[in-house]
């Protein structure tokens, strides 16, 4: 083999190979010679087939094995050799005729060509001084917290009399037909549907024709859907909904008792207290910790001006670019966007790129240089924990999962990344500061090209109606595969707010 430096410019690498010919059909004789005594083909006997009918029959399908293998083994060799280290998987060009090369005549020649990871000496983290902002759950919120499950939990039973009407606050059970010009809409209809009348979980105006309606009569809903609503063909458009009242249910209120913790799985009400303290806690605590990393990046960022893998970059803008895009197109883009030019927006997002690859290599090579890992006990642990929220089918996702080595690339990222982070926040120098609740939770303003991270949401009151632990009542972010079977329909439920700028 022949190697031959084209190019050694900034991060940039170019080499061309060779591999002759004759060292190719020695590799396919080797072939041949290690298939022959496994075929059996008519006319010979098994483990005799001559290596020159073998030759005629499989000869180009083995030769391009060899050539195959030849490339993979020249090109790994190559950057040993110059002791590179890919910042992406390499492009490999072939400069000879490939099927002359596979009739065998002529030499393997192909150009290899590899951005390397940039060489840098990383800041020394023990100078860093970080603060970290603190805050204690009062008394007071842990009473709101424990009250928001009280009211979240409360039953509703059949509201007494003859005919009795609905007031706001009941729960009412119907069926729904919508209509737009006369015509039934997807999604449009439903039976056994149970609405709570002032819970504003369906478009507006709905709710409201319901309040005075007793049960057992029908009545006719017009509402108009809103003009940002998500699904595009009913945006904006007027609707007539044929609702029949079937029950109507007055609430009837939970008490903070033993009785409702165990309804909710816990062994007493001391328990659920301690679980509802434990939840908002975490959730403090992971602002903290967000603020505390945000401060960690930007003084990375900061320390680090190193030239960055073109192609690296260009990745990662792309990735974020196709966000932007699809957002557009759902109508969700950021109004921060908003009156900006494609060419302004370009700019920003690249900024961002570059900054999330900048900083990606640094975290990368304090871990190289640490030799942080992630075990695959760790890695396996995370998977589960995201399997788990996909409900029946976790046990088929965390087995897709371990059979697809890009997901577990994924799920192993992150895991490192925040492995670094702790091991910078070990040796920076980091001294809490306790602030106000609003001053923790605020959105503070992102330094240009900011986008590393996301912000954890803001801590809410556990108040599902279900067996969990407090960890369990954290807000999740992957949502559910939907089941093979079709979900009945509901009514149309108000258009999501916009996503968050990168």
């Amino acid at each position: 083999m022949q190697v031959v430096e084209k190019l050694s410019e900034g991060l940039s690498r170019s080499y061309g190979v060779m591999v002759p010919a004759t060292e190719l059909g020695a590799a396919l004789e080797a072939r041949i010679a290690e298939i022959s005594p496994t075929l059996t083909l008519k006319g010979f006997r098994p483990g005799k087939v001559p290596p020159a009918h073998v030759r005629r029959l499989y000869g180009k399908g083995l030769m391009s094995e060899v050539i195959e293998k030849t490339i993979n083994e020249s090109s790994q060799k190559v950057l040993a050799d110059n002791q590179l280290r890919p910042a992406s998987p390499p492009d490999l060009k072939p400069v000879s005729d490939m099927e002359q090369v596979l009739g065998g005549g002529v030499d393997l020649a192909y150009d290899l060509e590899v951005e390397i990871m940039p060489d840098f000496e990383p800041m020394d983290v023990s100078t860093l001084k970080l603060t970290r902002p603190v805050y204690k759950a009062q008394a007071a919120e842990l009473s709101e917290a424990l009250a928001e499950v009280v009211a979240a939990n409360r039953t509703y039973e059949a509201r007494g009399g003859k005919a009795p009407k609905a007031q706001d606050g009941d729960q009412l059970v119907v069926d729904f037909l919508g209509k737009i010009d006369g015509v039934a809409f997807d999604g449009g209809a439903a039976e056994d549907t149970e609405i709570v009348l002032g819970a504003g979980r369906f478009i507006p105006g709905f709710e409201e024709q319901l309040v005075g309606v007793a049960a057992g009569k029908d009545v006719t809903v017009n509402v108009t859907f809103p003009a940002d609503y998500g699904a595009e063909t009913l945006a904006g458009k007027a609707a007539v909904f044929d609702v029949k009242v079937k029950e109507v249910r007055a609430p009837k209120a939970a008490v903070a008792d033993d009785a409702l913790a165990a309804q909710l799985g816990f062994s007493d009400l001391a328990a659920l207290t301690d679980a509802i303290r434990a939840n908002v806690e975490v959730q403090y605590e992971q602002a903290s910790r967000f603020k505390l990393k945000r401060a960690l990046l930007d003084a990375l960022d900061g320390q680090h001006d190193i030239p960055l893998p073109l192609r690296m970059v260009e990745a990662e803008f792309a990735g974020i670019w196709a966000q932007v895009e699809k957002d557009k197109t759902e109508g969700q883009d950021s109004p921060e966007d908003a009156g900006k030019s494609d060419d302004d927006l370009r700019r920003e997002y690249r900024k961002i790129a570059e900054r999330r690859v900048r900083l990606g290599l640094v975290l990368a090579e304090i871990g190289r240089r640490d030799n942080v890992q992630v075990t695959e006990a760790e890695l396996s642990a995370a998977m589960r924990e995201e399997a788990m929220k996909y409900g029946a089918q976790a046990q088929q996702i965390f087995d897709l999962m371990r059979q697809n080595a890009n997901m577990q690339n994924q799920m192993r990222a992150p895991l490192y990344e925040e492995k670094v982070v702790d091991l910078i926040v070990s040796r920076a120098t980091v001294k809490d500061k306790t602030v106000s609740k609003e001053d923790l939770l605020k959105d503070d303003d992102m330094p240009e090209g900011y986008g590393a991270d996301e912000a954890p949401a803001k801590p809410k009151a556990a108040a599902k109606k279900a067996k969990a632990t407090a960890a369990d009542k954290a807000s999740k972010v992957t949502k559910p595969v939907a089941d093979a079977k079709p979900a009945k329909a509901k009514a149309p439920a108000k258009p999501k707010a916009a996503k968050a700028k990168a």
